[in-house]
């Protein structure tokens, strides 16, 4: 039996190393499943992983989240999906607070609920609730910690500089987690526009469904190919 410390211990490292490929994710909804007797201790390191790790961490945790129900559905283990569906609330405040430090979230946060109601670990109304809360926490047009600092300001109150990196209480993201985050989000844009593209292996049912939309053969189609064999004859003959 795997030593549940260790388990745990293994298990916060691969949720602080996410990144944007869909690899690191399954990776980690496996290594979850893989341990899934110990369900509610791995569940609680991805609660306390969204309250201390970056907003772009917690971005990559939401995704994460998606990921594991999906597996465990699959896996007809389903106890990671009731934890979830219990703690939605609590995860989308750890990923878009309403204090507004998270607002770069809550478009990635909209997008997990869409995905999660697709696959019905959440119901219509709860994903409605909560689409509530987002637009309160959307309407800010630019949050402080977001917005560019007046280097001008700067130089007539240089005891602001001390407080550039935290603005009303709230941390300033750091130019390494800026472009990290832009860069996270020009792959998942990335595969985004490959899944658009993609063409399932449906067999001969694509072929089936435009058979069915073409309608029957009657006298005019008949009367018409007729008609084109004939203009297709004298063409032949001119030439």
């Amino acid at each position: 039996m795997a030593d549940p410390f260790e388990v745990r211990m293994r298990f916060t490292s691969q949720l602080q190393h996410l990144n944007a490929s869909v690899n690191s994710s399954q990776k980690a909804a496996h290594y979850a499943l893989k341990y899934r007797d110990m369900d509610e201790d791995l569940h609680s390191c991805i609660l306390e992983q969204l309250e201390r790790n970056s907003m772009n961490n917690r971005a990559n945790i939401m995704y994460f989240i998606e990921h594991l129900c999906d597996m465990a559905q699959r896996e007809n283990h389903l106890n990671f999906v009731r934890m979830m569906q219990k703690d939605i609330l609590m995860v989308v405040d750890a990923v878009a607070p309403s204090d507004g430090s998270g607002a770069a979230n809550v478009k990635v946060v909209r997008r997990v609920l869409q995905g999660l109601q697709q696959k019905h670990v959440l119901q219509p109304d709860t994903v409605t609730e909560i689409e509530g809360c987002l637009k309160e926490r959307d309407t800010v047009a630019e949050h402080p910690a977001l917005s560019p600092i007046d280097a001008n300001a700067q130089r007539e109150h240089p005891q602001s500089q001390m407080s550039a990196a935290k603005i009303n209480g709230v941390s300033r993201p750091d130019k390494r987690q800026i472009e990290q985050r832009i860069e996270e989000d020009r792959e998942r844009h990335k595969r985004l526009r490959e899944s658009i593209w993609a063409i399932g292996d449906e067999g001969d049912q694509e072929f089936e469904r435009l058979w069915d939309e073409v309608s029957d053969i009657g006298d005019d189609d008949y009367i018409a190919a007729e008609e084109d064999a004939l203009e297709r004859q004298q063409a032949l003959e001119m030439e």
